[in-house]
């Protein structure tokens, strides 16, 4: 709490961040559905300018603290409040922009020194922190600041772009909450032209429209959802839900591959959302954030 005063109260930093994140969402799309004045209540009391400045401060003084997966959360959560018309959030925003500037700057100082990506399927994966870090650079760049999102663009290509035949029969680990075949996917349809993404995706997985390999298309089994490594897959799961879902939006209506993601899409999404609440605290302390990115993309 004296650390973190905005983001406190959770297993750990990035997941309370995430959670912030669900909450803003959900009252911008769907506040009829929940009890927003005591929604309101706590984010007023965590998102104060004195808090924010602390989050500030402690990221400052530790510039490698919770890259790049915090990182992506945080920009996701600050562009989250930008989307909303309210004049609350307004507030909000005008307290996290700080925190937001100081994560750009640690990702146009870390990228041009990352010579290689972190592909595994857990916190230090290189491609999902830059990915849910376009938005905010988009946000940046149509303000006229394009740096983020042509650092991201540069590392993403240089990292992935040559990447074909990807070994996703080796997927997934035993504590995966993140699938490293998807997040190539899904940075990659974010930073490259329709046409050029579709191209790369027919290199990197070329046999997509015979719904292989079938790896991708089978949810992972949680054996016990109280051990918190194992309970990450019911995370991977609902991240495959999310891309499959997402690429299939870009495809063209009679691309073969589009049945296939979309059956993939849903029975990812019925293995684990049931548990996104009423379950073990080891999955509902996160599990939301990915229930949302695939509800409502990201």
């Amino acid at each position: 709490r004296e650390a973190h005063p905005a983001f406190y109260g959770c297993f750990d930093w990035h997941s309370s961040v995430e959670l912030h994140w669900v909450l803003i969402r959900l009252l911008r799309l769907t506040p009829e559905a929940f009890d927003t004045t005591q929604a309101m209540t706590v984010l007023n009391a965590h998102l104060t300018k004195e808090a924010l400045e602390q989050e500030t401060a402690y990221l400052r003084s530790r510039p490698r603290f919770e890259r790049p997966y915090g990182w992506g959360w945080a920009l996701t959560f600050v562009r989250e409040i930008t989307l909303w018309e309210d004049e609350t959030a307004k507030g909000w925003l005008e307290a996290a922009r700080p925190l937001a500037d100081v994560i750009t700057e640690g990702f146009l100082a870390w990228l041009p020194e990352a010579t290689y990506p972190v592909r595994i399927g857990m916190h230090s994966n290189s491609a999902f922190g830059l990915a849910r870090s376009v938005p905010w650079a988009r946000y940046l760049a149509k303000g006229g600041d394009s740096q983020l999102l042509t650092a991201i663009t540069k590392a993403a290509i240089q990292w992935y772009g040559a990447d074909k035949d990807y070994p996703a029969h080796y997927e997934p680990s035993g504590t995966d909450f993140l699938y490293p075949a998807l997040t190539e996917v899904d940075l990659m349809s974010l930073v490259l032209e329709r046409d050029e993404f579709l191209s790369w995706l027919d290199a990197f997985l070329p046999n997509l429209s015979s719904g292989e390999p079938r790896s991708l298309f089978e949810p992972a089994f949680v054996s016990d959802p109280s051990d918190g490594q194992l309970a990450h897959l019911h995370g991977l799961n609902l991240y495959r839900a999310f891309v499959w879902k997402h690429v299939s939006e870009i495809l063209p209506a009679d691309d073969p591959r589009r049945p296939h993601l979309a059956a993939g899409s849903e029975i990812h999404a019925r293995a684990s959302m049931s548990v996104v609440t009423g379950s073990d605290y080891m999955v509902e302390h996160w599990l939301a954030a990915y229930a949302m990115l695939f509800l409502s993309g990201g």
